[in-house]
């Protein structure tokens, strides 16, 4: 049923060893927090100051099991992208040890502009730690995009998701170059920190929000473009997988050049799924309570994804090279 199907029987003495100890590592803080939420009442901005740590660990497990098993399939510059994912595994124990210390202090870890020498260290590291990491995706992306990775289906899907993690990065990196303002915010000790961005627009940062991620319920929230491209990755993987689950029972889908065709349909989809988000967060929208026009997108959205989807069948593959 294609390579999409091999991470349920992939060894785990194949999967990238130091991703897999950053994984570890992640799932000992994801417990770590679970505790602290339970435990520890102090907030930040009206949430639990262990809920960043918490989402961080989530978010780099589900990454570092994705890339661990990405890497063992076949190929090109395999050495250049085990040391890219090795740099990546470091920095990302790095920087989340970073939110995690700023988090047991009950302060900030981004964007925080206080001015002691222990803030500036710790901000140092922080900040170098984001930009290699930056790094280390950047590369591997350009390494594993041009190049076919798996069959068509999972080729598509890997450029896709890879080209998605990227983008994702760039919104997140919006988001301070965009609201550069420095702004004043009350720690869990109640001391007033000086911040240097905002991820709110239209409202301040806190308030009302969404169990567990906390994006803004009143307001827009750049955090939400910003997660939903890091996450694109396993969103085209996901799709892959279904696809070649359905290969099994409907034999339309048997033909790997109608599979690669909707691959790419479900890439376009997701990413006129990122623009229409980002586009609502910075309306100050709040993504619970679109209005006619967020709505309206939404719909063509949909409906040329369908009309798309339907092309390819019928067609058989197209539109576009699916090789």
């Amino acid at each position: 049923m294609s390579e999409v199907l091999e991470p349920v029987r992939t060894p785990v003495r194949r999967l990238h060893r130091p991703l897999l100890l950053m994984v570890a590592s992640m799932v000992l803080l994801l417990v770590v927090s679970a505790v602290g939420m339970v435990v520890d009442d102090r907030v930040l901005l009206g949430a639990p100051v262990w809920g960043k740590p918490l989402k961080f660990a989530v978010s780099f497990i589900v990454y570092g099991l994705t890339l661990a098993w990405m890497l063992t399939l076949p190929h090109r510059a395999s050495r250049w992208t085990w040391w890219m994912a090795t740099l990546l595994a470091v920095t990302g124990m790095v920087d989340v040890g970073v939110v995690v210390v700023q988090a047991a202090r009950g302060t900030f870890s981004h964007f925080n502009q206080a001015d002691d020498p222990f803030t500036d260290g710790i901000s140092l590291i922080f900040g170098v730690g984001v930009q290699l990491l930056m790094l280390a995706n950047f590369v591997l992306a350009g390494l594993l995009i041009f190049q076919r990775v798996g069959d068509r289906v999972l080729t598509w899907a890997i450029r896709a998701g890879l080209a998605f993690v990227v983008a994702g990065i760039g919104l997140g990196f919006w988001i301070p170059a965009r609201s550069s303002e420095v702004w004043t915010a009350v720690d869990a000790a109640g001391h007033a920190i000086p911040l240097g961005a905002r991820h709110n627009v239209g409202v301040p940062d806190g308030g009302p929000g969404l169990p567990l991620t906390g994006w803004s319920t009143v307001g827009g929230d750049l955090r939400i473009p910003h997660f939903v491209g890091l996450h694109g990755l396993q969103v085209m993987l996901v799709v892959a997988l279904v696809l070649g689950l359905l290969a099994g029972r409907v034999a339309r889908l048997r033909d790997e050049r109608i599979r690669a065709g909707l691959m790419i349909v479900a890439a376009a989809a997701y990413a006129g799924l990122i623009v229409l988000v980002t586009w609502q967060a910075v309306r100050g929208q709040a993504l619970i309570h679109p209005d006619g026009q967020t709505l309206g997108a939404l719909a063509l959205l949909i409906a040329a994804t369908t009309a798309a989807g339907w092309a390819v069948v019928v067609a058989g593959g197209s539109p576009g090279r699916t090789g």
